[in-house]
């Protein structure tokens, strides 16, 4: 029977969406969601040091944020806005461009003509570049904060909105979940036996992109690019033959490592795309555990944490954070939902 999206709504107060970080990346709330003693108890994210062990293994995103925001003007002068979300070759990239347009257009930003080569589906266009982009976005580009967070971007953004271990540059967001950890807490998990592998995944857009349909069946999911090493690929996969539990960081590294399994577990190494839609029903090949924050009503992500919790508990979860105050999506608290 199909799922109606209004099965994962839930009633979030605006002054519960977090428009800045916790003042120490560690220093936030988690709640942890243990399904096996159905319980809900609340910690602070450094907890997770205690919370964890020698039995278990972090896989966490290393994907970079680009400065991926532009903002322009029309030739005509009125205010526009590039938002870059993926580059072609150095000077040509597709990305959307706020305001009306057709082929040919231009329009500038940081006194360079931007021009609309062809115009693709959801709104996306081909752009031209006068130089290299990537240049162009690390030297005079704005941190892409999400919708929610609305409020213009800092300089402080550009560190708060990566993660400590993020290497390669590729998404239009960062991986949350990720935001939490420190060097010395990832040390000191290390220290306990807790190994922490490194794979990426390129988060698009449409991870902001909302569930427009009544049936959560008919959403279309879009596409990510991830990378898994082969050293990363035979380390989880021997890890895991140990009877070690494997705790995703954040819905990223969870939509990776779920297509990257086969039937029986095993991860395969390499390039590829992912459009996994992970709802119910659904059995996790790889993933244990997750650590994660809180998602949006409606939203694909909240489904995915619901096959993974259990849809009762979850919601549970989400009703007590909001009673409790709990700070909501990117920059928000965490949750641990711990099923093994």
């Amino acid at each position: 029977m199909a799922t109606k999206v209004d099965k994962f709504d839930y009633n979030l107060p605006k002054e519960l969406i977090a428009l800045y970080p916790a003042s120490k990346r560690d220093k936030c709330r988690l709640m942890m969601v243990d399904t096996v003693n159905k319980s809900i108890t609340n910690h602070i994210f450094s907890d997770i040091v205690n919370i964890l062990d020698d039995t278990s293994f972090l896989v966490v995103n290393n994907t970079k944020v680009r400065n991926a925001r532009l903002y322009a003007k029309k030739v005509t002068g009125g205010l526009s806005e590039i938002f870059v979300t993926d580059v072609i070759d150095n000077t040509h990239f597709k990305g959307l461009v706020r305001g009306k347009f057709k082929t040919g257009d231009k329009v500038i930003s940081e006194g360079m003509y931007f021009t609309l080569l062809e115009k693709l589906q959801d709104g996306l266009w081909i752009i031209q570049a006068e130089s290299d982009i990537e240049k162009i976005m690390y030297e005079k580009g704005h941190v892409p904060l999400p919708p929610y967070i609305n409020r213009q971007d800092t300089q402080q953004d550009k560190t708060d909105y990566q993660t400590v271990y993020a290497k390669y540059t590729g998404s239009s967001a960062a991986p949350t979940a990720g935001l939490h950890f420190t060097n010395e807490l990832l040390s000191a998990l290390k220290n306990k036996g807790v190994e922490v592998i490194e794979i990426t995944l390129d988060v698009g857009l449409g991870t902001f992109r909302p569930v427009k349909t009544e049936y959560m069946e008919d959403h279309e999911m879009h596409y990510e690019r991830y990378y898994i090493s082969e050293d990363a690929a035979e380390r989880i996969n021997l890890l895991k033959s140990k009877g070690k539990k494997l705790t995703a960081v954040g819905s990223t590294s969870v939509r990776a490592l779920e297509t990257a399994s086969d039937d029986k577990g095993i991860i395969k190494a390499g390039e590829s795309s992912s459009n996994i839609f992970i709802m119910e029903p659904y059995n996790f090949k790889t993933v244990d555990n997750m650590i994660t924050n809180f998602h949006l009503p409606k939203s694909t992500l909240l489904a995915m944490v619901s096959v993974l919790g259990g849809y009762d508990l979850i919601m549970q979860a989400y009703h007590r954070a909001v009673q409790e105050n709990y700070r909501f999506f990117s920059y928000g608290d965490a949750m641990y939902i711990k099923r093994k």
